[in-house]
């Protein structure tokens, strides 16, 4: 029995409920799930299917697309059936917010606080929206692709003099 097989009716049933998109790429399914059904489809797959571990989550930018400038990424596994299913949640990028999975796997908690700090993206039903990776003083998101960067220039042997010359030294 091949992936797609097992996971036929898994994706049947979300198809039919929750207008969820399939796709597949060298034996990995993947769905496309509208947001606003993002926590009833993790729990169908929890209950139902026996998708009992939350692998990941994450996001991804697809800045200067703005609508949907983003997706949310979950990644599920079954141990029932062997098999791992992923989950698209496109979110707008003007209004960056999305459920919270943490009523369904308490795992999610943490993997949200980083998408929160590194992305913007707002999860609704959170039970600790903090900064978790930069300080909480930190402005902006800095995995977004419009985040300014902060450049200093790689010194080589050969450009050594011209860096050193534009470079900040602390006064003594």
């Amino acid at each position: 029995m091949t992936m797609n097989e097992m996971l036929q009716p898994v994706v049947q049933s979300l198809q039919e409920r929750f207008q969820a998109q399939p796709a597949e790429f060298r034996g990995e399914v993947s769905l496309l799930i509208a947001p606003e059904f993002n926590l009833e489809a993790v729990l169908a797959l929890r209950d139902e299917f026996q998708f009992e571990m939350l692998l990941d989550e994450t996001a991804v930018d697809y800045w200067p697309q703005n609508e949907p400038r983003f997706h949310v990424v979950a990644t599920l596994y079954s141990f029932t059936r062997n098999v791992v299913i992923e989950l698209r949640f496109p979110v707008d990028g003007n209004a960056a917010e999305l459920r919270s999975l943490v009523p369904a796997y308490p795992s999610a908690n943490w993997k949200e606080r980083e998408i929160w700090d590194l992305f913007g993206i707002r999860f609704d039903g959170h039970p600790d929206p903090r900064r978790i990776v930069m300080p909480y003083e930190w402005e902006g998101h800095p995995l977004r692709k419009d985040y300014p960067l902060g450049y200093e220039e790689v010194q080589f042997s050969f450009n050594a003099d011209q860096v050193d010359r534009h470079k900040r030294y602390a006064k003594r």
